[in-house]
């Protein structure tokens, strides 16, 4: 009898307890979607002028589109242009690295583009960038 205990003891004893490795896991899980950077969008379809000299902008996470009207808009948000600075630095706060990308229709007028250039400016961000289409 006491060797029939002894054999269930030792069974018990070499069993893996998965536990620690599974709060392992879940942790990196939290960790990897707290820490992604998500691509956000500026609200509306524009046609954006073509350029010869275009090139693929990386790391483009402050989105600012201009509408054919010179309505300018941010996160899917219709903004003010006197607002766009606060705006672009809030999104700047919560990602310093990221730079700001204008979406101007063809049809916008250049003084909105260069209103919204400089409040990018004004908030601190200097890579500035304006989306074109190859041609």
């Amino acid at each position: 009898m006491k060797q029939h205990f002894a054999n269930l003891v030792e069974e018990e004893e070499s069993q893996i307890d998965m536990t620690p490795m599974l709060d392992v896991v879940f942790i990196m899980l939290i960790f990897f979607i707290v820490t992604a950077s998500f691509v956000k969008e500026a609200g509306i379809d524009v046609n954006r002028p073509d350029a010869s000299t275009a090139v693929q902008k990386s790391r483009a996470n402050i989105l600012v589109a201009i509408s054919e009207n010179n309505e300018i808009w941010i996160n899917k948000r219709q903004v003010d242009a006197r607002a766009v600075q606060a705006n672009i630095e809030r999104l700047y706060a919560e990602n310093p690295q990221g730079s700001v990308v204008i979406q101007a229709d063809e049809q916008a007028n250049t003084k909105t583009l260069i209103q919204v250039m400089d409040a990018a400016r004004s908030a601190g961000v200097f890579d500035v960038s304006v989306a074109t289409d190859e041609q």
